[in-house]
């Protein structure tokens, strides 16, 4: 009872900092003069108040959490802070209910950018910014957030960093102590996110619209401001300049702070993760765009490159923004887009899915079997990029991406018995766990999934959830070995 208080009093200084985060809406609504203001005002001053009281209330039980605390700490902070990112939206739109408004905000914490909402263009500014400021924030982490400023308060972070952040972005510790590890991650992506919002401004963007849109592509979170998402500016160097900072951010992290602090570009072809991203997306833009173009989609290749290679680098990193309607191309094209965002985004990188890391894991151990299957006494160690890889790790792999595809199978088939039909419900569990956001049949590009029931909304939203916050952090409270001391 004691270490889950612990966690409780950590919770309460995580929801005391979330509070913070209110100030971007409510400048944006003073700026406007919005009535909107109000309901963030009053959203800002009720998580702070909770936060207060909760860590007050706790005081006596504060600690340094043990590993299985990281993960209850992890699982507790994204519902709790998807809950209470809903006020603005209920006191701002009572006509929406509370599943719908939790959809939408885990939406965006988890960077996933379904949504339930429609006339996004006559929107609040102040509810589009809060949106995007979600997405934005949960792009690298809440927690890796907090890792960077609780140990001003004295409290150490090593459990929360390791609990949250995927694949072997654990260790790539860039700096002695892990909050100064965390704190360089941000800074990184603070400054590749204003870069993207001033390259998009000389494309041709607004400020509001820049600032948006740079939150999407760093954050891979696919929240437009704008009904028609990116076919709204209809702007091939808007798409170049988006299409470019997707990439980035399907990269690790560490790997773009190694590249700049050390100013080596070669940092990228050493980085196994990039590579295979990079090579996995070319040739497939290549492939596709052919197969759309001899299907007569578009009058000309260079049209048709154009939309592929933005819709594929979109879709294949995991951020979900589009510039046209691509479940009109033949089915082929949008299924194998919606399969590359399940391996193509780089651990430590804002992306969902299984990671490029996992996926190397999983191809040559296939070959490493069957290797042994001819050669049953022979040694054959699994490397990749010349590092040997520990069967400890090749064994968490295949435990992760057969619960990752498990997971698939169930949401896809509760999808289905409630009445969805069978693109929709597989495209829309896909893109929920990958949180890639549009999915296919009634999911697609150019709607909403405002027209799902409430248990069909909560089951994406789970699938968002154990996507974005990794399957085992979730799965491992209901083991019964957790909750023994």
């Amino acid at each position: 009872m004691r270490s889950l208080l612990g966690v409780v009093h950590l919770l309460g200084s995580v929801l005391s900092l979330f509070s913070i985060l209110f100030l971007v809406p409510i400048a944006i609504a003073l700026y406007y003069r919005e009535p909107a203001l109000v309901a963030f005002c009053i959203s800002a001053a009720v998580t702070l108040a909770a936060g207060l009281v909760i860590r007050t209330v706790t005081l006596r039980y504060r600690t340094e959490l043990k590993p299985r605390d990281g993960y209850l700490l992890v699982t507790l902070t994204w519902v709790a802070l998807a809950a209470l990112a809903t006020m603005p939206l209920l006191l701002s739109m009572p006509q929406l209910s509370f599943t719908r408004a939790f959809f939408e905000t885990m939406s965006g914490l988890s960077t996933t950018g379904a949504t339930v909402l429609s006339g996004l263009d006559t929107l609040p500014r102040s509810l589009v910014i809060w949106r995007h400021a979600l997405s934005w924030l949960g792009g690298m982490g809440i927690i890796v957030m907090a890792v960077a400023i609780l140990p001003l308060l004295g409290i150490g972070g090593m459990q929360m960093y390791r609990a949250d952040t995927p694949g072997r972005a654990k260790d790539a510790k860039l700096a002695p102590r892990i909050a100064q590890t965390a704190q360089l991650l941000w800074l990184v992506y603070a400054g590749l996110t204003a870069l993207c919002a001033v390259c998009l401004r000389g494309a041709g963007m607004g400020w509001f619209d820049s600032v948006c849109h740079a939150f999407s592509a760093l954050s891979l979170g696919g929240f437009s401001t704008h009904d028609a998402n990116i076919a709204f500016f209809n702007s091939p160097l808007i798409e170049i300049v988006l299409g470019a900072f997707m990439l980035l951010a399907a990269m690790n992290f560490a790997t773009h702070f190694l590249a700049v602090s050390k100013g080596q570009v070669g940092t990228y072809s050493r980085d196994p993760e990039a590579k295979w991203l990079v090579l996995w997306i070319a040739f497939s833009g290549i492939g596709v765009s052919i197969h759309v173009w001899l299907s007569n989609v578009y009058p000309d290749y260079g049209t048709t490159l154009r939309y592929v290679a933005f819709n594929l680098v979109s879709v294949a990193t995991g951020s979900g923004l589009y510039s046209t309607d691509y479940s009109r191309w033949p089915v082929f094209a949008p299924m194998w887009m919606l399969f590359l965002s399940c391996v193509c985004a780089s651990s430590g990188s804002t992306g969902g899915g299984i990671k490029v890391f996992r996926a190397l894991v999983l191809l040559k151990q296939s070959v490493r079997e069957m290797f042994s299957l001819v050669h049953p006494q022979a040694v054959a160690p699994l490397k990749i990029a010349g590092q040997l890889v520990s069967n400890r790790v090749v064994f968490s792999v295949l435990a992760f991406i057969f619960l990752y595809f498990i997971t698939i199978v169930v949401l896809t088939f509760a999808l289905l018995i409630s009445g969805v039909d069978f693109l929709s419900a597989v495209s829309a569990i896909v893109a929920s766990i990958n949180n890639v956001g549009p999915g296919l049949g009634q999911v697609g590009p150019g709607g909403t999934y405002g027209h799902l029931s409430d248990f069909q909304l909560w089951m994406c939203t789970a699938a968002m959830f154990l996507g974005r916050v990794e399957i085992f952090t979730v799965l491992i409270l209901f083991t019964p070995a957790f909750w023994r001391k």
